[in-house]
């Protein structure tokens, strides 16, 4: 056999194995929530769906932080009395109100274990060891009962009041069960913006079993998005087009007007992209190359780390207190543009530059940069930073105004 023979014989093997390689990918079922479920009675164990909702590791976890111990370490004498004298310090402003700092949002593929208390609190494990007091007023996330393909029953719905521990687990690579594919494809805004990734539609649909709702001339329809080719805003109602080659105009549904509670797309280079009904053009579906981060590539949480450099050129480098709340590099920053939301974990951020009182300039670890405002993560309702320097007891605060660029190790 000649060297040529040789050489076209190993490069159809590459090939082959290559294939092989990209199929098994695109056929693992590790993107999948999956773990057991513990009762007073039995423990389940399969894919777990949050609700009607959640069923990927990347979905977001929402909850009220029940304890904040970080604002009582800014010092009252600090040279910052104007900002001082204006925040509101009332108990309600603090502890109550959901627009302050004390929201808690993670992906699904952070967490360790969840334990369900009394009066709508939870304890949160991570896989750090640590754990989070949790509050759920206001959150659908605490008391929604929790869907489970059981490895013997099949399909289990579970109430919360039953349940006494969630405890997540890596899913296994091949699943028996599944509640069904996830969406995937590519949204466009109406000011050209374009991302790729999971799709969430109508704030609520991820699974290609999942119907899209809406009305024809001839009468009401529900279609399988598991059918749907692409959706266009056009009018007030959308343009349907489906893998047959059939195209619809719907309408009278929010899944296709107006009411629509928002397009989302899940990109691990960012995080959670929502377009507003506003900002979204349309939508083209394809084929997922897989079903989604795997719960072992959420690391282990970590602190907060870096340097803030002031607006006088002082620069300050320790660990973080982002807007007196964020501690973890897991936790989230929030922040729009053009009527697009962006949630971006910490661990996704190089910098973030305050560019003015309403917006920020955030540059990603994959390069990429954003221009966010009108959320207090990258605004003027941000309450400061407090930096934790090495050697020293007592921590550093710097208000946000003071604040020239921050850069994360």
């Amino acid at each position: 056999m000649n060297s040529r023979k040789v050489l076209i014989i190993l490069f159809g093997i590459i090939i082959v194995l290559a294939a092989i390689a990209m199929e098994t990918k695109a056929q693992s079922h590790e993107g999948f929530i999956y773990g057991r479920v513990y009762t007073d009675r039995t423990t389940y164990t399969g894919p777990i769906r949050w609700g009607n909702e959640e069923t990927f590791w990347s979905d977001l976890f929402n909850a009220a932080k029940v304890n904040n111990d970080y604002v009582k370490l800014i010092p009252k004498d600090n040279n910052d009395s104007e900002w001082w004298s204006s925040y509101n310090w009332s108990f309600s402003s603090i502890w109550e109100n959901k627009e302050t700092a004390h929201q808690f949002t993670c992906q699904f593929g952070n967490i360790k274990e969840i334990i369900p208390l009394r009066q709508g609190r939870i304890t949160v494990k991570l896989k750090n060891g640590g754990e989070l007091q949790l509050d759920g007023e206001g959150y659908n996330d605490i008391g929604a009962n929790v869907q489970l393909l059981d490895e013997e029953l099949g399909t289990v719905s579970v109430s919360w009041d039953k349940i006494r521990r969630i405890e997540f687990l890596p899913t296994p690579t091949k699943l028996n069960q599944l509640f069904g594919a996830p969406l995937y494809g590519t949204v466009e805004g109406m000011r050209r913006e374009k991302y790729t990734g999971f799709i969430i539609w109508d704030n609520d649909e991820r699974l290609n079993n999942d119907k899209l709702d809406g009305d024809t001339d001839d009468g009401d329809v529900a279609i399988r998005f598991a059918d749907i080719t692409s959706i266009a805003k056009s009018g007030s109602g959308s343009d349907v087009r489906l893998k047959s080659g059939r195209q619809l105009h719907l309408s009278g549904s929010n899944d296709v007007n107006s009411g629509n509670r928002g397009v989302i797309v899940v990109s691990p280079e960012i995080g959670i992209i929502k377009f507003s009904w506003k900002a979204f053009r349309q939508v083209t579906f394809s084929t997922p190359p897989h079903s989604g981060q795997a719960y072992n590539t959420f690391a282990s949480p970590k602190p907060l780390q870096g340097t803030v450099s002031l607006l006088d050129d002082v620069n300050v480098t320790g660990r973080i207190i982002y807007d007196i709340d964020e501690v973890l590099d897991f936790e989230i920053v929030e922040g729009k543009e053009n009527d697009i939301e962006y949630s971006i974990p910490f661990t996704n951020i190089k910098k973030i530059t305050p560019k003015n009182s309403d917006y920020s300039l955030l540059e990603l670890t994959s390069s990429q940069t954003l221009f966010l405002g009108s959320m207090r993560d990258v605004s003027e309702d941000n309450s400061g930073i407090l930096i934790f320097v090495k050697g020293k007891k007592d921590p550093v605060y710097i208000a946000w105004r003071k604040v020239n660029e921050i850069s994360f190790q």
